[in-house]
């Protein structure tokens, strides 16, 4: 059929109408693009992204970071670099990353200290820190340790038997002070029979589980450092308090004879002894903390009504359907609503006031294990032992989940295993498709 004029106009004037149209709406399409922008990460285990602890600490961390690579930037290892920062400047667009090539300029390698190709200067305020391994874990935390206006003493108390924070044994919390260390902290024992007093640049203390009875005069020297307006960390494990009864009183608490039990732990197949925490206050020091806790051999912590000035808050709920056995656990047990106390019950508390125009804080946790090396790694359990060291050293912006390191989703095949894929797929499967081919021809010629 043929067109006349008038509508060959008309379908032509409707062509470049659409043409138009179409370039405005690719025009559209990349400001917006510019302007905004959406990431979807669907590796394995969201190995691409930060964790949750990272995202919240960057949103957190005010003022540029400022990142020098020495590497050429077109090196091998500038790539990997900048894919491991990528995220990290996503968080936070004011982290800046600069190449510098030490064998173009040797001189500011040599000032920088720089050990080996690819190490990384992370600056933030006037402090800096040098960076040699690219993971997760490794650079928040050494933003962290930047993000502390000074580096924070942590003492605990030594010489009555109380666990350490440079001890290896199963009860001790020697993982936990090396967690320490890695964020800016530094660990130091104190023995009360030798020093004068609480050193007075100690940021917090922290109190074990002793297990011999504490001098008198030593007791003394505790009353008068939390009286100054001192931080503390008391781990309160089943023993007696071994002379610390005093501190107790002082601190207005209440100390519940007994051991929790909680059923949902034997549904995990633990023991019942094995306080489950799940039920969290909320409160600074709790953060955003979701993550299942767990108190071995826990005991119930209270503040009572009339504590003076100090501002009590419960922190972690255990045991909703479990109790507090009074007998001991050398035998089944089982509850007696004689003797026992049911649950819901509290096992943390964190106390906080003014002393001297200075806010003092105090956390109470009623189990000593929760922090051991044997038990450290469930759940949340170091999550929120870091969060109550932030919480006691004033470091408030810091609390959040910690970073969790990557998982290994590397597949690592032998010499044969590799040999055996490669000459499968590109030998054995390509011959079989050519003779499976050769097969169907022949067949049909012979129709």
């Amino acid at each position: 059929m043929e067109l006349d004029r008038k509508t060959r106009l008309s379908l032509s004037f409707h062509h470049w109408v659409f043409v138009a149209l179409l370039l405005v709406l690719a025009g559209l399409l990349l400001a917006v693009s510019r302007t905004y922008h959406a990431n979807w990460d669907i590796s394995l285990n969201a190995r691409n992204s930060l964790s949750t602890g990272s995202s919240e600490f960057l949103k957190k961390l005010s003022g540029p970071v400022s990142i020098t690579a020495y590497a050429s930037p077109k090196s091998e290892v500038a790539k990997p670099i900048r894919d491991f920062l990528t995220p990290y400047q996503r968080a936070k667009p004011d982290i800046k990353l600069s190449f510098v090539d030490p064998s173009e300029q040797p001189q500011l390698a040599r000032a920088a200290g720089i050990q080996m190709t690819g190490e990384l200067v992370v600056e933030y305020g006037k402090r800096s820190e040098h960076l040699t391994t690219l993971n997760e874990s490794s650079l928040t935390n050494l933003l962290m340790r930047l993000a502390r206006d000074k580096e924070r003493l942590v003492m605990y108390l030594d010489g009555h038997g109380e666990r350490k924070l440079d001890g290896q044994a199963n009860f001790d919390l020697g993982e936990f002070g090396a967690q320490l260390v890695k964020r800016g902290f530094k660990v130091a024992p104190l023995k009360l029979t030798l020093a004068q007093d609480v050193p007075g640049n100690a940021a917090m203390l922290v109190i074990a589980g002793p297990r011999v009875d504490l001098l008198p005069a030593e007791v003394d020297k505790l009353k008068n450092y939390l009286k100054r307006g001192g931080n503390l960390l008391w781990l309160i494990d089943q023993e007696p308090l071994h002379g610390l009864q005093p501190i107790a009183e002082q601190l207005g608490l209440v100390l519940t004879p007994g051991t929790v039990i909680d059923p949902e732990a034997q549904q995990m197949n633990a023991s019942a002894t094995m306080a489950i925490g799940a039920a969290y206050a909320r409160h600074a020091l709790i953060g955003n903390l979701d993550l299942m806790t767990v108190f071995p051999f826990a005991r119930q912590i209270g503040v009572a009504e009339n504590h003076g000035d100090w501002r009590a808050s419960n922190l972690v709920e255990v045991a909703q359907r479990g109790w507090i056995e009074r007998d001991a656990l050398d035998k089944p047990v089982a509850f007696d609503k004689n003797k026992d106390t049911p649950g819901p019950v509290n096992i943390a508390v964190a106390l906080e006031r003014s002393v001297d125009n200075k806010t003092q804080r105090v956390v109470v946790i009623g189990s000593g294990g929760f922090l051991a090396n044997q038990f450290l790694g469930n759940g949340g359990n170091q999550d929120l032992g870091i969060n109550t060291i932030n919480w006691l050293a004033g470091d408030d912006t810091l609390i959040t989940i910690q970073p969790r390191a990557t998982r290994d989703a590397n597949l690592n095949l032998s010499r044969t295993a590799t040999t055996v894929i490669a000459v499968g797929f590109l030998v054995v499967l390509p011959l079989a498709l050519l003779a499976t081919g050769g097969l169907i021809w022949w067949r049909r010629r012979k129709l």
